[in-house]
């Protein structure tokens, strides 16, 4: 059984408002960090380029999840 059918260790009780938050956050986080991208000194870029990349695909799947017209399947 893969993890995501086994209901045993999910709640699947998330509020659309809570993913609207959480998608929030993760755009907040994202905007700060390609801001300090662009003014950090050269050595400390990568760090924040990694974790703008990571957070990237943390906002596609929250806005697929909330039904963005605009986002295709995440795995597409």
């Amino acid at each position: 059984m893969n993890d995501h059918q086994d209901s045993e260790h999910f709640s699947y009780e998330r509020t659309w408002e809570e993913i609207e938050e959480m998608l929030d956050k993760a755009e907040r986080k994202q905007n700060k960090h390609i801001t300090a991208m662009q003014t950090c000194p050269k050595d400390k870029r990568m760090y924040h380029m990694r974790n703008y990349k990571a957070l990237e695909g943390v906002v596609k799947a929250l806005r697929w999840v909330l039904g963005d017209l605009n986002i295709q399947h995440p795995l597409e």
